[in-house]
């Protein structure tokens, strides 16, 4: 179909104007595709992570080792988004902020309790470097994480034909809020870290 303005516009949500690619703390969402629980269940208070989501997490936590400017702190893989605190900076990663712990999350009966990543374990082995935009990370992770699911969904579904159709796992675009002081980053981290716990008050709540 071509392209046509009117049916394809769609509102952005990033900051207008903001340079994305410049030193600095956000917080991210991203949502699984109609709300759908791909990543696994929440059982007393804990996420527990089925294939699908164990992709998930193990694709975030290598991201550093593809964006040298970019650093993991505080996140939560949930039935059917996933929230995190990432900082980009040009030199002092993570300057001015005190990191939170985060709760257990089990992982295939594999329980990690802390998802906060030094500065030292996030740059092992890094990538030639270049200056990578909030854009350009979340959209490798949504890509690796889909492409990741695929090759599952297909193992499991070899030789049968026709074979179920996946569908989408991403919705498209993510959100994002810019973490600019202390407080806010205090008040956020407590919400990811508590937000399996408070599954069934979430706002992305399904059944």
């Amino acid at each position: 179909m071509k392209y046509n303005p009117e049916i394809h516009h769609r509102r952005t949500i990033r900051l207008k104007g903001y340079d994305y690619s410049q030193a600095g703390a956000y917080f991210i969402t991203i949502c699984c595709q109609d709300r759908e629980c791909r990543f696994g269940k929440i059982e007393n208070d804990e996420m527990i992570l089925n294939e699908y989501g164990t992709i998930a997490y193990n694709e975030w936590i290598e991201l550093p080792k593809r964006f040298p400017n970019f650093e993991l702190d505080v996140f939560q893989i949930m039935p059917n988004h996933m929230h995190g605190i990432i900082v980009l900076s040009e030199h002092d990663v993570g300057a001015g902020f005190t990191r939170a712990q985060n709760s257990s999350i089990v992982q295939n009966n594999i329980t990690n309790e802390n998802m906060v990543f030094s500065e030292k374990e996030a740059t092992v082995n890094p990538a030639p470097t270049i200056t990578a935009t909030i854009g350009d990370i979340l959209g490798a992770y949504k890509s690796l994480v889909a492409n990741g699911c695929l090759d599952i969904h297909k193992q499991k579904w070899a030789g049968v034909n026709p074979a179920p159709y996946m569908g989408k796992l991403w919705q498209r675009n993510y959100h994002e809020h810019i973490i600019r002081n202390e407080q806010s980053y205090q008040t956020i981290s407590e919400y990811i870290i508590n937000n399996s716990a408070k599954w069934n008050d979430d706002k992305f709540f399904t059944e």
